[in-house]
């Protein structure tokens, strides 16, 4: 009877993250929306916030469990199905470049974000980090699998993501007229496939990903995406290294907490690069891939609408223009720093 009444608590707040994460689904397919790479997450975490800041504070008490039910255990397994979008096959096909570019820029943008953001701006660590992985790694969806790592607070995450948002954004619009500008200059290798590599080792969210790459050309974004997923794999290991990190350094505790701790082990981590060898070496039906990405996809959506909707603007607000800042300065070098690791590798293998 107990055990009943716990999941019927977990039932209200669950339902309307499911509702809000498939009009998020559904949106995200409107033409413009998927011409500016504004994908699934993004309007997730918008409707949430919508929702979770006009009349989500009259119903709050009956969905506050279901809510952060979706926020922390429909997320992970999230994260475990998004393994299933890519194979070890797919890291074959780009090549020890491409995986090269991809781990450079990871390491020198994230190692950027902590210096910048703790030092230069005085960031809480925990902001300086989740924007650093959304930097770095793969948008929103990093931010989201960081979280429970680090242990940050909902208007940290949603800070980071909306810089997210707003630079990569920025990117869908700035890299064509980067491709164009480089047809003369010739910086980055200048075959399409080469400028998408570039474009998937840089760019924040995978969906902002497809739609520069798409405005070069259909192979641009076929080698984009594959190196972008590349990206995407590197989020375990980074995770647990970075857990094991923060654990040492007696960082797992509350913000600003100083005893030390065992680091917190993100299983779910470990299960999507299991999953990810599992689809590498084990014949799938492609229908059943293509529900279970539709089934992951949603499931993201679900945790980024309950983050939404435990995310008052106020909050964000008083973070005042720092994490902006920080993000500004990132993509400052993703844009430029990763042109030059393109430039370095890619040239010394052609």
């Amino acid at each position: 009877m107990n055990s009943f009444k716990h999941y019927n608590t977990l039932l209200p707040g669950t339902l309307l993250s499911l509702v809000l994460g498939i009009a998020a689904l559904g949106a995200s397919r409107a033409p413009w929306l998927e011409a500016h790479g504004i994908g699934t997450l993004t309007l997730a975490i918008l409707l949430g916030m919508l929702i979770g800041n006009t009349f989500y504070r009259h119903i709050a008490p009956f969905c506050a469990d279901g809510v952060s039910f979706a926020r922390q255990w429909i997320l992970r397994l999230g994260i475990i199905l998004f393994g299933f979008h890519l194979t070890l096959q797919d890291i074959a096909r780009v090549g020890v470049g491409g995986v090269l570019v991809d781990a450079l820029v990871i390491c020198s943008t994230f190692a950027l974000a902590w210096v910048v953001g703790t030092r230069v701006f005085k960031l809480e660590r925990n902001t300086t980090i989740l924007i650093g992985v959304g930097s770095s790694i793969c948008g929103a969806a990093a931010i989201m699998a960081a979280e429970p790592v680090v242990r940050g607070r909902s208007e940290q995450v949603t800070i980071a993501v909306s810089t997210v948002l707003i630079f990569g954004t920025l990117a869908t619009l700035l890299y064509p007229a980067i491709f164009l500008l480089n047809q003369k200059l010739g910086w980055i290798p200048s075959s399409d496939s080469g400028f998408g590599i570039y474009i998937g080792s840089t760019v924040h969210e995978v969906a902002q990903v497809v739609a520069a790459a798409h405005s070069v050309s259909e192979h641009a974004a076929d080698t984009a995406v594959i190196v972008k997923m590349v990206r995407v794999m590197m989020l375990a290991p980074f995770l647990f290294l970075l857990s094991i990190h923060l654990g040492k350094r007696g960082h797992l505790s509350s913000e600003g907490g100083s005893h030390k701790t065992f680091p917190a082990i993100p299983w779910f981590a470990i299960w999507f690069f299991l999953t990810m060898l599992f689809h590498s070496y084990v014949e799938i039906p492609k229908s059943t891939i293509h529900a279970l990405l539709d089934i992951d996809t949603l499931m993201l959506a679900m945790a980024m609408a309950a983050l939404g909707l435990a995310t008052h603007v106020s909050s964000i607000s008083r973070a005042g223009f720092r994490p902006l800042a920080l993000a500004a300065v990132l993509f400052l070098w993703l844009v430029g720093g990763g042109a030059a690791f393109n430039h370095l590798v890619l040239s010394r293998m052609t």
